[in-house]
């Protein structure tokens, strides 16, 4: 198992001790990749590790690196509806206005998951309620296709 592979392993299990070790004698590890793309700080961020994900922020992971989809750590807690690691992204300099490959932005991410809390959250901090995707759709229109009276609310 090489360094990278350790790291990634250490991230998944939630041993922040080990991170930080590894962190301490490679700092490059930070902009680390695994074999799917994933950043450190997306791995940890999608697996809901917040005390690691506050590690790789105070080590200078950067906050909008993009995994093989074109996905950010703040991408992938959006739809999942992780208020608090959201929260603290956002805090650290995530861009909440950011596209991925198919031009999704966590609010459309957000309201197409049906996570009330995230939209508000986003929208709070200045996302944009017209930003379109590579279908042309806004996260309006997947609210409204899914039914979700409450996001349709906040949306509109």
């Amino acid at each position: 198992m090489n360094n990278t592979d350790t790291f990634f392993g250490a991230i998944q299990s939630g041993n922040k001790e080990q991170v930080e070790t590894l962190l301490k004698s490679n700092p490059d590890l930070v902009n680390a990749k695994d074999a799917r793309g994933f950043t450190p700080l997306i791995f940890a961020s999608y697996f809901d590790k917040e005390a690691i994900v506050k590690t790789l922020i105070e080590h200078n992971a950067p906050i909008d690196t993009t995994d093989a989809s074109g996905n950010t750590a703040l991408i992938g807690v959006s739809f999942k509806g992780n208020i608090a690691l959201a929260a603290y992204l956002i805090r650290s300099g995530a861009h909440v206005n950011v596209k991925n490959s198919n031009g999704t932005t966590p609010l459309i991410f957000a309201s197409m998951y049906n996570q009330q809390d995230m939209v508000a959250l986003l929208l709070e901090h200045k996302a944009d309620k017209g930003l379109k995707d590579n279908e042309g759709k806004i996260a309006l229109d997947y609210a409204k296709e899914k039914g979700f009276g409450d996001i349709v609310g906040f949306l509109e």
